[in-house]
């Protein structure tokens, strides 16, 4: 018989109640009130840290004092079950997920310090903090927890684009623009860290590499890839696309063979040099690079057969 885990370690409970506080947090947001704002939305982060933790396994997120070790392993003696401290949180998640580095762990660690001054002391830390100082980097480390166990900012604020309300589909977007933004400001910090012979190596690399051998690179089934400049190091990248529409094209003078312009939309942006990954037109867009790409093909053209006329 399976044994039932605690709600205080339980990784459904710790996701919903994550998933309530971001929405308290973006309630506060719409409402002007940005310290609110703030708080539950530090709030949220950490229970959203102890989820990926716990999906693990419960004892990762039980404070070793006590009886929560116990507990995590359905073995219940007492109903007083403590968890890991936020700064213990941010320091295990770091060993969990290559992309959660220092910058986030500091990020972390400095807005829960702020939370627990906010809650615990007369101190009111949020209340002059505009959300340009934080906001781009709260959704980035976001994104990363998430994507430890192949979950996405839709999932946490529990959107279905199809009936999301006008409000909640503008946080989303806003959400997924900021966390992209501070992705390919991370790409960029890795990739100036290495050595010069290094970063000219995978420059060279990405250079001579063949759009058909990277569409193995992406998730999605493309029908085009083209190359474009990495916003993160400016090496030789990639976007993957799929087709969604021809047109004749205006330089269409022979009689055997018709032009027609392709166009492609991209899904996807890969670079090989730093590494930096986009997974939506939202992400790509947001990062200012054009989604959109034209190609001209020249066919045979097609004539119909005539009729009637033996």
């Amino acid at each position: 018989m399976t044994k039932q885990i605690a709600p205080a370690l339980s990784p459904e409970a710790l996701l919903g109640k994550s998933k309530a506080y971001i929405s308290r947090a973006l309630a506060a947001k719409n409402t002007k009130d940005m310290g609110e704002y703030q708080l539950w939305a530090s709030l949220a982060l950490e229970l959203l840290g102890k989820w990926a933790l716990a999906e693990i396994h419960p004892c990762l997120v039980a404070d070793p004092q006590g009886n929560a070790l116990l507990a995590a392993v359905g073995i219940n003696v007492a109903t007083d079950i403590k968890t890991i401290t936020a700064k213990t949180v941010f320091e295990r998640l770091g060993h969990v997920s290559k992309r959660f580095d220092k910058k986030t762990e500091e990020h972390c660690t400095t807005m829960s310090l702020k939370r627990n001054a906010e809650l615990h002391s007369g101190e009111v830390p949020f209340a002059a903090v505009l959300p340009g100082a934080w906001e781009g980097r709260f959704w980035h480390t976001a994104a990363v927890i998430l994507d430890i166990h192949g979950k996405d900012i839709e999932v946490w604020l529990g959107i279905d684009p199809a009936k999301a309300p006008k409000q909640l589909m503008a946080d989303y977007t806003h959400a997924i623009e900021e966390a992209a933004k501070i992705r390919v400001e991370t790409a960029a910090d890795q990739f100036a860290k290495l050595t010069k012979a290094e970063r000219n190596a995978a420059q060279a690399h990405a250079k001579g590499a063949d759009p058909l051998d990277m569409r193995r690179s992406f998730k999605m089934f493309a029908e085009k890839v083209w190359a474009i400049e990495c916003p993160a190091c400016k090496s030789n990248a990639f976007l993957a696309g799929v087709c969604y529409g021809e047109e004749a094209s205006d330089d269409d003078n022979d009689p055997f063979e018709e032009l027609v312009d392709v166009l492609y939309v991209a899904e996807e942006f890969y670079c090989p040099a730093c590494g930096l990954r986009l997974g939506s037109r939202e992400e790509i867009e947001a990062v200012d690079l054009d989604v959109e790409h034209t190609e001209t093909e020249a066919r045979q053209r097609e004539y119909e057969p005539d009729y009637g006329n033996d």
